[in-house]
């Protein structure tokens, strides 16, 4: 009897050994990306990690200040700006007017801009502004054409200006009226437009400088005109949400969506890798590699902030990174977010 106990003791004891390495294997990340943000060269990190997979949360963690100054502790319900991570969401409105019949996506915008002054209004579509194919780019305040549109891709902020006074247009209701809309569709209940007493609500973003010091922006620089492609208030549970909503059916219908994540243009970043990747409607779309990749990032150095948002369709899997601090030094810009991104893709999530 003496003998069975302990056998059945020592079977216990190999089953929780094997039980703890099972879950040590399972949660390969964790501890990766704890020890990484704790590095401070080539620089430090100041933000925060969201991982959500299949509606769970798999990581979730606040690191550093929300003011550098006084030193508050940033919580994960911290709200930051989306900077370019907004034009995903401008595109998603585009596309639910394109559903509607209210917009064709390969009108020259002159349609619905009739008293656009520009000559280029009469080339240039709303599929041009949505994938940066247009050319446009503004020279003292003076939008201009770089290259003739549809030949080539070259980034442009004003491109998403111009795309959303075409959805003011159209739709018949204000950009603040189609993001509030939507963000509650989405129940995305801590993230707003910015107005007056939104922007309160922003996260102070800090600039570091290419000497190590910081300056902090008390409030935003961004005015209305931006806010189509370059800033939206959010929190990072917040973007996982709308990466559920708008990759799983239910803010567009799949021959619209198909579009958005579809693309006729490639372009590199640092954050993806050195090749060229695809670029839809307000997404890259990186099938080049090993596992199917759909995201987005955000910089604005005099603003203060830095960004991902990653989507990975097959694993249900979203991956946030967001920064209230931005490095002039843009060979460091994206060191956090890039090596994030390597852990969670070499991780047992996406296996």
């Amino acid at each position: 009897m003496i003998k069975i106990v302990k056998l059945t003791c020592y079977s216990l004891l190999l089953l929780v050994s094997s039980c703890k390495a099972d879950a040590q294997k399972t949660d390969d990340y964790t501890k990766k990306i704890d020890n990484l943000v704790k590095m401070t060269n080539p620089r430090s990190f100041n933000g925060v990690v969201f991982i959500q997979q299949n509606g769970k949360i798999k990581y979730q963690k606040a690191y550093g200040f929300s003011d550098f100054k006084l030193k508050m502790p940033l919580k994960i319900s911290d709200r930051f700006s989306t900077m370019s991570i907004a034009k995903q969401i401008t595109a998603t409105l585009i596309l639910q007017e394109v559903e509607k019949g209210t917009i064709d996506l390969h009108k020259p915008i002159r349609a619905y801009l009739p008293d656009f002054q520009y000559s280029w209004a009469d080339t240039i579509t709303v599929h041009h502004l949505l994938n940066h194919t247009s050319g446009l780019y503004s020279d003292d305040l003076k939008p201009n054409l770089k290259f003739k549109p549809g030949t080539d891709f070259g980034y442009s902020n004003i491109g998403y200006y111009v795309a959303g006074l075409v959805l003011e247009k159209q739709s018949h209701k204000t950009y603040q009226e189609l993001v509030t809309s939507l963000f509650k569709k989405c129940k995305m209940n801590n993230s707003f437009y910015p107005t007056e007493i939104s922007g309160k609500f922003l996260t102070k973003g800090h600039t570091i400088r290419n000497d190590g010091t910081f300056k902090l922006n008390e409030k935003s620089g961004f005015t209305t005109d931006h806010y189509f492609g370059s800033h939206l208030i959010v929190t990072a549970p917040d973007l996982a949400k709308w990466n559920e909503f708008l990759h799983n059916g239910k803010l567009l219908n799949s021959k619209i969506y198909q579009l958005m994540t579809n693309y006729s243009v490639t372009n590199t970043h640092q954050v993806f890798s050195e090749k060229p990747i695809g670029y839809g409607y307000g997404l890259r779309i990186n099938d080049k590699d090993s596992i199917y990749e759909i995201g987005h990032t955000g910089f604005h150095p005099s603003e203060g902030f830095t960004a991902v948002n990653l989507y990975y369709p097959k694993y249900k899997t979203s991956v946030i990174v967001m920064e209230n601090q931005a490095n002039e030094n843009f060979d460091i810009a994206y060191y956090f977010e890039r090596e994030i991104r390597k852990i969670v893709k070499e991780s047992s999530l996406l296996k």
